[in-house]
């Protein structure tokens, strides 16, 4: 028998037809689709009933006069908004009764706060307020409807948990109810049905539906497989990757290995066995910035394909993911098209959607706006939690507070059961230990290469022998006219050249002054409009690839874009002083790809690193690197500058892999005195670094105290994923035919045409006007969170006085 009041109380206005969707139908609409995305959780099964009893009363706010009013007339809900309601309704009829009540008002408050923000109105004074509006009708009525959900989980009245689980699937559930939330309510998958069918059968016709709308999500969740991954001779990594024990539980791994080791491919065969172990259900490659995540999306998209019994669904999650061309021609595939892979239009359509496919690549910001206190950000946590966390290039987040943030997000994922694996060339022992110590492990030992499990098996039987490549040799020049002078030699002697530059700046004059030296440079920096740097690095690879071709004798010059995000190979590198760290990563683009291009066929007689600095034994005042690298010199501190200095100047080669650990720790361990005039300099990094990790302390969540008292809707720019200088963003256009269009051609030719530069780099220049006509004009159409300034790049590359654009250059501030 239909309830009566069903059709009392609408869920969703009326669509063009006039049917109005009952907020009981759109409720089991959404219950169906959690009870497909649960599944892959093993919850036990009263619990699990619970969970889905929630999800279904996520909306029983909806059941008020206020909100009928709001829909049928347009009247404003003045004391509390819907979801609102849920929380004071929930609270009132207590469907979880066998729990202690502070332990399911945490529940409550979490499936009640699926808009992206936890409730937070006081449960006391403003809940009467609530309920009057709601209307005596309205209560009892949802006193009701819970009553009869509670009769389709009947498992749900047994459940129960201590407060740590509660606490913790506080953080879980908001994410659940929103994903089946978005899904429940697409019309094309849940069409408006008029009241006519009791709860029961509208249930069942909601699971039908349910399965192939989840399946056309993207969110189908196939089985893991046992597939072969690849088909060559693994190498030592990859084989302790393949036979490692695995802990019960939530497991954490650390792989450190040399820069060319195949870490990749050892996290995706160890990242295989945990899936088929029960570890996770899928897989999200974190990478530190945008290049390497569009680089990893083309080196793993297919293997990945390999890991399931079926297609899974892949997406690419960073800001500009809707410029990769691979990526789009995934979304773009029919779903019965030939393909190891499939990617549906609605996961790909929004940035925090991309993180439930069942294979994610993007950048670690997106998993880490799931521990800041944003918008939406148990949506990511949820899903996070079915994945095999791969953290790519972990010693770039060492920063003090990306290392917070990084440790918060290690957390919340332990917690919601998940597990991660770790892949880092240069990783601190301290830092490796606090890593550890999350999972409850703890390591020692100092041996390079290693594999260490938390809790478990830690192995460092790897072979010390150094490679075809052989010791590094390090020779230091004080100069830009040595590097000049020694890049256009080696240049003439066929040799494919590189200088690594620490700042834009040094990068441009260096390869202006190669070019006067007669020297075939070019140039590639992150301050080029996308599409240029685009060209540009495509260029780059052609050349100097693993495959590259007319490679010898040119040069390229770059910044710190070429040390972990190209696989490329170069005869002879310059680089200007950085931290030991950083000249390792360098350090493993020189002689890389030996099989292709062995000793005997490299132009010159062995692997060098010239490294462009002052000498560590004179140090006459806190200047002390100005001299030789200019505006390079105030990238990096100078204490851990003339540290690293100081120990590669005396070592006098990088020997990898038996040597990378000493020369690591020697600089983290601050080993010997620090010259009396970089002694400030060094407290001012330690007191820095104090300061940034209390604002990454202050600005993650707090996992204990659940997220209704510890979530918030913050916008993710209030809440910054990195600390760093504020930047800004131009958008260059051109004159053609009389009118602007964008700078560089193409579909996406906008949004291709933006160039971001530290933004007290304008503070003295004068833009165009943005409210002249030709400008405002194009500006009008621009969304609200676009924050840019759209800037013509006149004849001659002028921008304004003090600030041009070419092509082959970049943005330049002259002056």
């Amino acid at each position: 028998m239909v309830l009566s009041f069903i059709a009392e109380w609408p869920g969703k206005s009326a669509g063009a037809d006039g049917v109005e969707h009952p907020a009981a139908y759109h409720m089991l609409d959404v219950a169906a689709v959690a009870e497909r995305l649960i599944s892959p959780f093993g919850f036990e099964p009263a619990m699990r009933q619970a969970l889905i009893l929630l999800v279904a009363l996520h909306d029983i706010g909806k059941v008020n006069a206020a909100f009928r009013a709001m829909l049928r007339d347009g009247v404003a809900q003045g004391r509390g908004r819907h979801w609102e309601v849920s929380e004071v309704y929930l609270q009132k009829f207590n469907p979880l009764s066998a729990m202690r009540s502070t332990r399911s008002g945490l529940l409550y408050a979490a499936a009640a706060g699926h808009h992206g923000r936890p409730p937070n109105r006081d449960l006391g004074r403003d809940a009467d307020r609530m309920l009057d509006a709601a209307s005596a009708q309205g209560v009892q009525d949802a006193a009701e409807l819970t009553t009869q959900m509670q009769a389709l989980w009947p498992l749900s009245a047994n459940a129960d948990l201590d407060k740590h689980q509660a606490c913790n699937l506080s953080w879980w559930l908001p994410g659940l109810v929103a994903a089946a939330d978005w899904i429940g309510s697409n019309v094309e998958w849940f069409e408006a049905t008029a009241a006519h069918l009791d709860l029961p059968e509208y249930l069942a016709m909601a699971r039908q539906k349910a399965a192939l709308a989840v399946e056309a999500a993207g969110l189908g969740a196939p089985l893991p497989g046992n597939a072969a991954l690849f088909d060559f001779a693994p190498r030592p990594m990859q084989a302790a990757c393949a036979e490692i024990a695995l802990t019960d539980g939530p497991m954490l791994a650390v792989i450190e290995d040399e820069t060319g080791a195949g870490k990749t491919e050892a996290a995706l065969i160890l990242a295989q066995r945990m899936m088929v172990a029960g570890k996770g259900r899928g897989l999200f490659f974190a990478l530190p910035t945008m290049a390497t995540a569009d680089a990893m999306f083309a080196r793993a998209g297919d293997v990945v394909g390999l890991m399931f019994q079926a297609r899974p669904s892949v997406t690419l999650a960073h800001g500009r993911a809707g410029l990769s061309v691979p990526f789009q021609d995934l979304v773009g595939r029919a779903r019965d098209e030939a393909g190891e892979i499939v990617c549906s239009t609605w996961l790909a359509d929004n940035r925090r959607r991309a993180l439930l496919a069942d294979v994610g690549v993007g950048t670690i910001d997106q998993a880490l706006l799931s521990v800041l206190p944003t918008k939406f950000s148990t949506l990511r946590h949820f899903g996070l939690s079915s994945k095999i966390l791969i953290v790519d290039e972990v010693h770039e987040l060492g920063d003090p507070y990306l290392a917070v943030a990084l440790e918060q997000l290690l957390k919340a994922h332990k917690r919601a059961g998940g597990s991660a694996i770790l892949l880092t060339a240069t990783l601190p022992l301290q830092q490796r230990a606090k890593l550890l110590a999350i999972y409850g492990g703890a390591s020692a030992n100092a041996a390079y290469p290693a594999l260490t499990v938390a809790q478990g098996e830690t192995r460092v039987d790897f072979p010390q022998t150094v490679g075809a490549r052989g010791p590094v040799q390090v020779e230091r020049l004080g100069d830009t006219a040595a590097v000049v002078a020694l890049l256009a030699d080696k240049a003439g002697q066929g040799a494919a050249c590189v200088w690594v530059r620490n700042a834009v700046d040094d990068a441009i004059a260096a390869v202006d002054a190669l070019r006067a030296a007669g020297v075939q440079a070019e140039l590639l920096h992150a301050r080029f409009a996308l599409g240029d740097r685009k060209r540009i690095e495509a260029a780059v690879i052609g050349r100097f690839g693993k495959t590259g071709q007319n490679r010898a004798g040119r040069v390229v010059v770059a910044t710190q874009v070429l040390e972990s995000s190209m696989d490329l190979d170069f005869d002879v590198m310059v680089s200007d002083l950085a931290p030991m760290a950083s000249l390792i990563q360098r350090a493993g683009r020189l002689w890389r790809h030996m099989a292709l291009r062995p000793r005997a066929a490299r132009p010159v007689q062995g692997p060098v690193l010239y490294a462009l600095s002052p000498d560590p034994g004179q140090v006459k005042n806190g200047r002390w690197l100005q001299g030789a690298l200019d505006r390079g010199a105030y990238v990096y501190p100078q204490d851990v500058q003339w540290r690293t200095a100081e120990q590669l100047f005396t070592q006098g080669q990088i020997v990898a892999p038996a040597g990378l650990r000493a020369l690591i720790e020697a600089v983290e361990d601050e080993v010997g005195p620090l010259p009396e005039p970089l002694q400030r300099a060094e407290t001012e990094r330690v007191g820095g670094a104090m300061a940034q990790a209390a604002r990454g302390w202050q600005n993650t969540v707090k996992l204990d105290d659940g997220y209704r008292m510890g979530g918030a809707a913050a916008d993710d720019a209030e809440y910054p994923t990195r600390l760093g200088q504020v930047q800004r963003v131009l958008v260059l256009a051109r004159r053609v035919g009389g009118r602007l269009v964008p700078w560089i051609d193409g579909p996406e030719g906008w949004a291709l045409s933006e160039v971001t530069a530290a933004a007290w780099r304008f503070d003295a220049l004068d833009l165009p006007d943005q409210t002249a006509p030709e400008i405002s004009v194009l500006r009008r159409d621009w969304p609200d969170w676009k924050h840019a300034d759209l800037c013509p790049v006149e004849e001659g590359g002028m921008i304004c006085g003090g600030l041009r654009y070419e092509a082959d250059r970049g943005l330049i501030f002259e002056g």
